[in-house]
Parts: C-alpha cells; sequence; structure tokens
C-alpha cells in the first residue's frame, strides 16, 4: 500500500533521513521508535508532503506521492490525516469547528470558509467526539481544554477526513499517564474499527511495544531495526538509543519501560 523507496532529506550539510525504503502493509499499526533527533517526524512529514524529500519516492497504491501538486496534493493531504504533538487546533474556535475542519477537502470553500458545514458534517464530527467522550464541550472554545482533551479532539478532526493513512508526530509526547494510555487506545481504536492504517512515532519503547504489531527503528536518520516488537533485542536498543539506552533497558541487560515524564512536565487531564 504505502511504499517508500530510497528516502533521502538534507536540511543543508545534515541528512535527517537517510535512503529509507520500506513497505508497510494496508491495516498495519506501526509504531517508529528512536531518539530525539532520529529524523522519525522528517519521515512522516515527508510522507505528509508538509516536507518534500531531497531524493527517492513515495508510492501510495502504486501513485507516486511526490510528484503530486494543486488539488491532487491536497487531496493526498486529506488521506494520509496528521495528528501533531502541539494538537495544531485553533484555539478562538469551538470544538465542533475545529473537528470540521476536518472536512474541508470535502466542501466547497466558501461553505468551509463561512462555517456553513453540511447537516451530514455536523452530525459526523459530533459523533467523532462522542466516540471519544468529549461530545459535551463541543461548544466550548479550544484554547480552554487541557491537553488531553486537545489531543482528544485533533484525533476527531483527523477521523472526520475520512483517511486511508494516519500519520500520528509524537502524539502522548507532552501528556500525563493517565492521557497517554487514552490516546493511545483510540489510535488503537481507530485502526481495529475502521481499518486505517496507523504510524505513530514514539519515544517510549514500552507503549510501541504494547500497542503496536510493527516496529520501525530509526538512529542517525537510518531504518536499523524493522521487526515485531518481540524481536527487539538489548543490542538494538543500543543501537537505535546510544547514550539513553540505559533508560530503557535494565541491569540484566532486557527491555524495560520508559519513565514517564514527571507531573511538572505533563499537561493534565
Amino acid at each position: 500500500m504505502l511504499e517508500l523507496k530510497g528516502l533521502n532529506r538534507s536540511f543543508g550539510s545534515h541528512r535527517a533521513v537517510r535512503d529509507v525504503t520500506l513497505e508497510i502493509g494496508s491495516g498495519e499499526i506501526v509504531g517508529v521508535i528512536g531518539r530525539s533527533g532520529a529524523g522519525k517526524s522528517t519521515l512522516l512529514r515527508m510522507i505528509n508532503r508538509l516536507i518534500d524529500p531531497t531524493s527517492g519516492s513515495i508510492l501510495f497504491k502504486g501513485v507516486d506521492v511526490t510528484q503530486l501538486k494543486g488539488a491532487e496534493l491536497r487531496d493526498w493531504r486529506r488521506r494520509s490525516a496528521m495528528i501533531f504533538q502541539q494538537f495544531n487546533l485553533v484555539g478562538r474556535l469551538d470544538v465542533l469547528n475545529n473537528v470540521l475542519m476536518g472536512r474541508v477537502g470535502h466542501v466547497s470553500s466558501l461553505r468551509s470558509l463561512t462555517g456553513l458545514w453540511p447537516r451530514d458534517d455536523r452530525a459526523m464530527a459530533l459523533s467523532a467526539l462522542d466516540q471519544f467522550d468529549i461530545a459535551n464541550l463541543a461548544a466550548q472554545r479550544a484554547e480552554t481544554l487541557s491537553g488531553g482533551q486537545q489531543q482528544r479532539v485533533a484525533i476527531c478532526r483527523a477521523l472526520v477526513q475520512e483517511p486511508e493513512l494516519l500519520l500520528a508526530d509524537e502524539p502522548i509526547a507532552s501528556l500525563d499517564p493517565r492521557n497517554t494510555k487514552i490516546v493511545m487506545d483510540a489510535l488503537l481504536r481507530i485502526n481495529r474499527h475502521y481499518g486505517i492504517t496507523v504510524i505513530c512515532n514514539l519515544h517510549d519503547l514500552d507503549l510501541a511495544r504494547e500497542y503496536c504489531g510493527r516496529l520501525i527503528g530509526m538512529a542517525a536518520g537510518s531504518v536499523v531495526f524493522d521487526g515485531a516488537p518481540e524481536a527487539l533485542t538489548p543490542d538494538v536498543a543500543r543501537d537505535l538509543y546510544g547514550l539513553e539506552a540505559n533508560e530503557v533497558m535494565d541491569p540484566n541487560g532486557g527491555i524495560r519501560a520508559m519513565p514517564m515524564p514527571t507531573p511538572a512536565a505533563t499537561v493534565a487531564a
């Protein structure tokens, strides 16, 4: 379904992604793991075409995504919905209208600019909010919500795009443990219930092994591991995390959970 062939991205003299070649099948839930700066975010942003590759190609169902322009590129971004670490909501808008922004690719420009959303689209947005237990917040301004609530709104916005591919870039990085579980459960439910392919960047190995059926490990822009969670050995963890490997390995050489952020560094429910 999704093929990356010899994908590279350079920023000046720095090669953020190096010759990545992967195939990801329809309906997979894939965790991309590695330390900060490994190239995980750059990889996802290239797939969505928020960043153009320096070289290589991205194929989706045989179509070269790197060649898309104009309306075809906008349609691709609708089909490959993105969830960001910092939520990317419009704070002054209410929750319902933030979710409805995911329908922009399905309605006329006039409707989206004036907020005259079709009744069916409003019903879809409310249904998505209800699935994630936040329909009662529909009329509330997004900027008044907690971090966990905002990320659920962002997931609802992505879901109403009716995507075929969902790209989540460190979606739980700023969340506390309770909201981390809520968000990861939501992504797993989307994958299983709707059959949407999910690619999720994660720093936490324990979460990646718990929720993802396949792990892709990156280090210095390159893929150094691609396999099932149980195949992730301590040696691979050392390659992925370098000096940070002690944080994910127990004294006996096994792999343990990454520590959750301290309460002061998290966003409350």
